[in-house]
């Protein structure tokens, strides 16, 4: 069996073990790659928490500043392990989405204790700070890498939807399920995705391939990488 991984290649590296494992070979097809930003770390005075939606907003708050004793409080478990792996020393994970984030964070830390530094991209899902600002907060939001979309798809991955090869096609961001659409719809090759499943971590990830003609679509029970995982095992499971 196959997957099309489409998560920058950071992530994509983690869960192709994972697959592998389970005796799926996993082709990384990166739609967004991650480049380092030109905006400074702000003063970490007054700053009570680092808010951290994506491990790529991790690495780049561990590349920028040698500071671990700030807590950190990341949007799910993989972000929460990545920041643990940089050496952060007070990890929280809210084991799902921005909503999930700014509710453990309402309930952990006080308004009036500081404001948040939330380290996040380019381009953002959600309103974190929005939303914890109608609590009180204050939340200054510190852009420290780039997340650039791909332009097209490899001639590999191309060969690959064209012949029907791919079991499953993995979504973990709107974004990245809505750039795949276009550049598979410019590639010429959505009559491939017949014989695939696409295995998405969200309601709104899979909105944004629902035009395109996959075999099937599943949406992950939660917006974790385990809860897609366990879409997987239950598919590889059923009886072909």
């Amino acid at each position: 069996m196959r997957a099309l991984i489409t998560r920058p290649r950071a992530e994509a590296e983690a869960l192709a073990v994972l697959l592998g494992e389970r005796g799926i070979e996993a082709v990384i097809e990166p739609l967004i790659e991650i480049a380092d930003g030109t905006m400074a770390l702000p003063e970490l005075d007054g700053v009570q928490a680092i808010l951290c939606t994506s491990a790529n907003g991790v690495r780049a708050m561990a590349r920028a500043s040698v500071e671990r004793r700030l807590p950190v409080f990341a949007v799910g478990d993989a972000t929460a392990a990545r920041a643990r792996a940089e050496g952060f020393r007070h990890v929280e994970s809210a084991g799902g989405d921005v909503e999930d984030l700014a509710y453990l964070v309402g309930r952990r830390l006080k308004p009036q204790d500081g404001k948040l530094l939330h380290i996040a991209g380019s381009t953002i899902a959600g309103d974190l700070a929005a939303a914890l600002g109608a609590e009180g907060f204050t939340v200054e939001r510190a852009v420290l890498y780039d997340a650039s979309p791909a332009v097209a798809l490899t001639s590999a991955t191309v060969r690959a939807i064209g012949d029907g090869a791919f079991d499953f096609a993995v979504f973990f961001s709107p974004r990245t399920a809505a750039i795949f659409a276009r550049l598979a719809e410019e590639a010429g090759v959505l009559a491939g995705l017949r014989l695939t499943v696409a295995v998405s971590i969200s309601a709104a990830a899979d909105a944004m391939v629902a035009d395109l003609p996959f075999r099937h679509r599943i949406i992950a029970e939660k917006p974790t990488q385990a809860a897609l995982v366990a879409c997987i095992d239950r598919l590889v499971g059923q009886p072909a």
